[in-house]
C-alpha cells in the first residue's frame, strides 16, 4: 500500500504560523508580568529582614560586634594603604660612573617592589631588583654623562 501524504495548503501554513506567534505573545507577557512582581515581593522580604536599617547602619552595628567578640591586642590595618610604606634612599654618580644603590625597608617589614628616580635624565638603570635580605630593593644605575653628575632617590615598596 503506498501511502501519500499531502503537502499543507497555504492556508493551513498561515493559520499555523499565526496561532504559534499569538501563543507565544500571551506566554511572554506573562512572563513579562510576572517577572517586576517577583523582584518588588524579594525587596519587601529584604527591607523586613534589614527593619528599615541602612546599609551604614548595619555596617556599623556589624563592625562594634567584631570589636567587641575580637580578642585583644593589635588590629589588622582597615585598608591596603595601611598596610603599605614607601622607603626611599639618596644615589648619586660623577661622570660615566655606575654603582648599585640600595633602599631598605623598616625592620620586620617585607620588601614588595621598588625603583629609583632619574631627575637628570643622564642616568641608567641596568638591574632593579629585591635584596637577598627580603627587606631592601636594589638598583644598580650608570651615569651616561662623561662631565656631568647624576643624582636621585632609590626607593623600595615595603609590605608591614
Amino acid at each position: 500500500m503506498n501511502v501519500r501524504m499531502k503537502r499543507p495548503s497555504p492556508a493551513f501554513v498561515v493559520a499555523m504560523i499565526a496561532m504559534f506567534l499569538a501563543l507565544g505573545g500571551t506566554a511572554g507577557a506573562v512572563v513579562t508580568a510576572a517577572v517586576p512582581l517577583a523582584k518588588r515581593a524579594l525587596v519587601a522580604d529584604n527591607a523586613k529582614k534589614l527593619e528599615g536599617k541602612s546599609a551604614a547602619q548595619i555596617g556599623a552595628a556589624a563592625a562594634a560586634v567584631a570589636l567587641t567578640q575580637s580578642p585583644a591586642g593589635a588590629r589588622p590595618a582597615s585598608s591596603a594603604a595601611g598596610l603599605v610604606t614607601t622607603k626611599s634612599a639618596p644615589w648619586s654618580l660623577g661622570g660615566n660612573q655606575g654603582s648599585d644603590f640600595a633602599a631598605t625597608c623598616d625592620s620586620g617589614q617585607k620588601v614588595i617592589g621598588g625603583g629609583y628616580d632619574n631627575p637628570s635624565g643622564d642616568a641608567l638603570a641596568l638591574d632593579t631588583r629585591p635584596g637577598s635580605d627580603g627587606a631592601s630593593w636594589r638598583v644598580f644605575i650608570i651615569n651616561l654623562s662623561s662631565s656631568a653628575g647624576a643624582s636621585g632617590n632609590v626607593y623600595a615598596v615595603c609590605l608591614k
